[in-house]
């Protein structure tokens, strides 16, 4: 794809409307648990303000299903983002389009912010396309020019604020946002074989997509975490009280039947797991080989025979693509395949392989157990859409964006 470049255009004292991703989250008293997000847009505002923009920030917020939700508001990342940019003038606004906000739009100066709701409280953010496209006229009308700098939100389906605007407005990619696809564009054209995909998560539906295109891209998938459980199943073992996704397990055969075709990847079902009758850090648990779970156990992470075979694949891979952890890494006591696993990776970049990691619990992993992400090729800032994206599916919000 060919985009037009943000650096190269004429800005000042416009008015841009601009798509980040401050979906922050809070912990149980309320507090931000991580602003990498809102780093991670840093050098695209700092850019425009450096031109003499005027910026109108959007973003969505957890999933308030077109209606506010107080406790889901920008007005936290708002005023977080004033301790990012010191000095800058940042003012939130209660309303994500209306004649208040127009009002707010127009007396805007440069290098000041204008902060919007929560576009997702708009139930055209996601409706119709006819409610989107009358959205994001709405939205268009504040502002001469449009950025998009979050690929998060840059899915295979659309919404109003990364399409229908992007469609109205002279549109650019975010710095991030042109870094990302670039980098997973040319990984997608030409892979360092053999190719690895290591996937996780709790929703077979989303990850099927991704499945079936890798049995023609790559040449391994390993599977953790509740994928793992469905499969494990699909091969006939019990899987005792573990979290699984019964409905899907006619698909997961279909899936290892595709994919015992020489010409296809290898689907790599862990072969043993750990158990315990209870997800806590004092539960005692077991390794056992898959014939062996039974009755209460749940299944909570892989066991050493599948992350010794899971490392020896690695070793060997050319290009390695992680989205999610192989168990129930929160609680430490479960945590040890994920761990292995990253380490794995880490070492094979070092010999020479690239590696791409993402999703929200991929970096939270990392976050939470101190390792460092240096060690990867690239970190996505977003899982689903970094997925789709290597998977070949059309990106419509990226589409948007091309040189018109």
């Amino acid at each position: 794809m060919q985009y037009p470049l943000l650096k190269e255009a004429k800005l000042k004292g416009k008015r841009v409307l601009v798509r980040v991703d401050h979906n922050i989250e809070t912990d149980a008293g309320g507090k931000l648990k991580s602003d990498k997000k809102m780093r991670a847009s840093l050098p695209t505002l700092q850019l425009l303000l450096k031109m003499g923009a005027r910026l109108i920030l959007m973003t969505h917020v957890g999933r308030p299903k077109g209606k506010p939700d107080p406790k889901l508001s920008t007005r936290m990342a708002a005023e977080h983002l004033k301790t990012l940019l010191p000095g800058v003038r940042i003012t939130h606004t209660t309303d994500v389009v209306g004649s208040q906000v127009e009002k707010l739009a127009s007396a805007l100066k440069d290098g000041e912010i204008l902060y919007l709701e929560n576009v997702r409280f708009s139930p055209a953010e996601e409706g119709s396309p006819s409610e989107q496209t009358a959205f994001g006229k709405s939205l268009a009308a504040l502002a001469d020019a449009y950025v998009n700098d979050a690929f998060a939100s840059c899915h295979t389906y659309e919404e109003a604020s990364t399409c229908a605007v992007a469609r109205l407005l002279p549109a650019y990619p975010g710095l991030d946002v042109l870094h990302e696809s670039q980098m997973l564009a040319s990984v997608l054209d030409d892979p360092r074989r053999p190719v690895t995909l290591i996937i996780s998560g709790a929703k077979m539906e989303t990850k099927i997509p991704v499945i079936r295109s890798f049995l023609n891209k790559g040449d391994d998938i390993l599977l953790g975490g509740c994928i793992a459980n469905t499969f494990i199943a699909a091969r006939g073992f019990e899987v005792g009280t573990s979290k699984y996704e019964e409905d899907q397990v006619e698909r997961a055969q279909e899936l290892m039947l595709e994919g015992e075709k020489v010409e296809l990847a290898d689907i790599h079902v862990p072969r043993d797991v750990v158990v315990a009758t209870e997800a806590t850090e004092a539960a005692t648990k077991l390794d056992l080989p898959l014939e062996n779970v039974a009755g209460d156990m749940m299944v909570l992470d892989v066991g050493k025979v599948t992350i010794e075979r899971y490392k020896k694949i690695i070793e060997k891979s050319g290009t390695i693509i992680w989205n999610g952890p192989l168990g129930m890494y929160e609680l430490n006591r479960f945590s040890h395949g994920t761990k292995r696993i990253a380490e794995a990776i880490v070492e094979a970049t070092n010999k020479g392989a690239i590696s791409i990691i993402g999703g929200g619990d991929t970096i939270d992993f990392h976050m939470k157990y101190k390792y460092p992400m240096d060690g990867y090729t690239f970190v996505s800032t977003g899982g689903g859409a970094m997925l789709e994206m290597l998977s070949g599916e059309e990106m419509p919000a990226l589409k948007a964006l091309e040189k018109k």
